[in-house]
């Protein structure tokens, strides 16, 4: 039941991240009722409702009937999975001991909730704009920071981790003169060493975000939905990497370790 909780929570942020990036590239307010961007009604609550109101609406505005955008049950169907992940690899212990829950384990919970979060956005808002708006990724560092506090991580470590993330792809930003990346991903190399705290989960995310890059750009070419001179939104695949080292970083780690070295 805690999983099916913890789906259900992660579709009502996944929503709110959909709605807070479309405003926040508008410059509009989010505390403002939603509505259709064609019509410009206001959309009543029992017409958004994660993914369920999507379904009974058949895809289609109430008052205009024009289709609403996939983007959002997508959304908010893979918030509704992370979210679940998350509290598995947190708690699975709970489930198959019914050990009781520390502070520190309830701490840790909320900052991977938080890291997903983020990185959702990042990657809705890179993909769509080819930008990391400030606005979300320096508050994101302080939170993070703060929720790593709390876990006894040590403050020096995280700003020396901190800085050499950002160092990473400051370095590629000057070498190119702008043209690799953009500072917005400067700011989230910050974001990274921050949240993650670890040398080589670092490392590790580094190393994925080029790796699905790469992947990526592969298939993208294959298909001819890009060519050499496309520009990618590193953003995007700073953030695949970083949830898949955030679920899965130690177990790659051992397995690379131990099982190649």
């Amino acid at each position: 039941m805690y999983i099916l909780y913890s789906f259900v929570f992660g579709t009502i942020i996944g929503s709110f991240i959909d709605c807070m990036a479309w405003r926040i590239y508008k410059k509009e307010s989010i505390m403002d009722r939603s509505c259709c961007p064609n019509c410009k009604k206001t959309i009543n609550w029992y017409d958004n409702i994660p993914i369920l109101s999507f379904i009974i609406l058949g895809g289609k505005c109430r008052h205009c009937k024009k289709p609403i955008s996939w983007q959002y049950p997508l959304v908010e169907l893979t918030m509704g999975v992370l979210f679940a992940l998350a509290f598995y690899f947190n708690f699975q212990f709970i489930i198959y001991n019914l050990q009781s829950i520390s502070n520190f384990q309830i701490i840790n919970f909320i900052k991977d909730l938080f890291i997903i979060s983020v990185m959702v956005f990042i990657f809705i808002y890179d993909l769509k704009w080819m930008e990391i708006p400030d606005i979300i990724i320096l508050p994101a560092c302080a939170i993070v920071f703060i929720l790593n506090l709390l876990l006894n991580f040590s403050w020096l470590n995280l700003l020396i981790y901190g800085i050499i993330s950002m160092s990473f792809f400051l370095f590629q930003f000057v070498v190119s003169n702008g043209k690799w990346i953009g500072g917005g991903d400067i700011r989230l190399g910050l974001f990274i060493g921050t949240a993650l705290g670890r040398i080589d989960l670092i490392l590790l995310t580094l190393f994925l975000t080029y790796f699905v890059g790469s992947i990526i750009s592969i298939f993208l070419l294959i298909l001819k939905k890009a060519n050499r001179k496309s520009q990618m939104p590193l953003g995007v695949f700073i953030a695949i990497a970083s949830i898949i080292t955030l679920f899965y970083g130690e177990r790659i780690l051992d397995w690379y370790l131990n099982g190649i070295i």
